[in-house]
């Protein structure tokens, strides 16, 4: 039984899921500390939007979205992220992370009206990026 009413057109379902991943990096030309090698317990989150829900009344099972962010950040947990070569070209910041994370996940999690809505990287308590696409 419902209990409210839907408006075509404009409903927005998002679920959001966290992680964790420990690397090291070191920024190129951005002067100061960060330009020394060093490292951070990184929070990523991973918010998934669709304006329908499955067969089961969700945006996505929470199983298969923790498992393909846990397959992502695998590939960059307790690593040196410049030697990755994604990173080769490109500064290992926050922000860039949040974007590899986004379009690695969204070749995997985007189907129909099912998209990766943004990523936020925090690199620590009081830091975070975000990424999404307009």
């Amino acid at each position: 039984m419902r209990f409210f009413t839907l408006v075509a057109g404009f409903d927005m379902y998002e679920v959001k899921i966290k992680a964790e991943f420990s690397a090291a990096h070191n920024l190129r030309e951005v002067g100061g500390k960060c330009e020394s090698l060093h490292g951070h317990n990184f929070t990523v989150e991973v918010a998934v939007q669709s304006e329908s829900l499955d067969e089961g009344g969700r945006v996505i099972d929470f199983r298969l979205l923790k498992s393909k962010t846990r397959e992502v950040l695998n590939s960059l947990d307790h690593k040196y992220l410049n030697e990755l070569p994604f990173f080769q070209n490109t500064n290992p910041s926050s922000e860039n992370l949040a974007a590899y994370i986004y379009g690695e996940l969204a070749k995997q999690i985007d189907q129909g009206a099912r998209r990766i809505s943004w990523v936020s990287v925090w690199e620590s308590e009081t830091s975070r990026a975000i990424y999404r696409r307009s």
